[in-house]
């Protein structure tokens, strides 16, 4: 009976929480923003991150990322459980500064990768990312850190990967401009 009656409490707790996290945020999406160094050269560091299709390599949750073409990228990924897919669009490029991307169908997000040059060949690398959570179960998980959590697991495997190797795998050199993006995140 003790069980059952803490289990309604934890329950009424969680979706107070829930309810007070929707009205904060206005039932919209949260920002996460996660930085590292990578001890290799700012050109490497941005080459490897252009490789769009090896990101299920370092980023957990994610089976898959297509390239169509230098702007559209489909994506599937595990979100709290679910398989979910959405297309994204690169939205600014800049070789060895930023790349920004907002989705164009799904999931609505968006964010950017800057790349910052440090001294002795280090680069120092920050994500800004835009998420909002579709259901409770992904409300919840924002709640908690979730989302920064597995962007900050994702940024240090990504280290990992590419100082264990020492050098990219491939590299997109183009530019994006702004002007050409397609309007709002959606």
């Amino acid at each position: 009976m003790l069980s059952r009656i803490l289990g309604l409490v934890a329950v009424a707790v969680g979706g107070t929480l829930l309810a007070k996290q929707m009205q904060k945020s206005g039932g919209k999406g949260s920002e996460s923003r996660v930085s590292i160094d990578v001890d290799l050269p700012v050109r490497t560091v941005y080459d490897q991150f252009t490789q769009f299709e090896q990101f299920p390599q370092f980023m957990e949750s994610v089976h898959e990322v297509r390239q169509l073409d230098d702007k559209r990228l489909p994506w599937k990924a595990d979100v709290f459980g679910k398989v979910i897919e959405w297309d994204a669009e690169i939205t600014e490029q800049i070789p060895d500064k930023k790349i920004a991307w907002r989705s164009t169908s799904g999931t609505p997000n968006g964010g950017e990768v800057t790349f910052k040059e440090l001294s002795g060949g280090r680069t120092h690398v920050t994500l800004e990312m835009y998420y909002e959570p579709q259901d409770a179960v992904e409300t919840m998980g924002d709640m908690v850190g979730a989302v920064r959590m597995q962007a900050r697991s994702n940024l240090q495997r990504f280290k990992d990967m590419l100082e264990k190797r020492g050098s990219e795998t491939g590299a997109w050199r183009g530019t994006i401009s702004k002007e050409s993006g397609a309007g709002p995140m959606h």
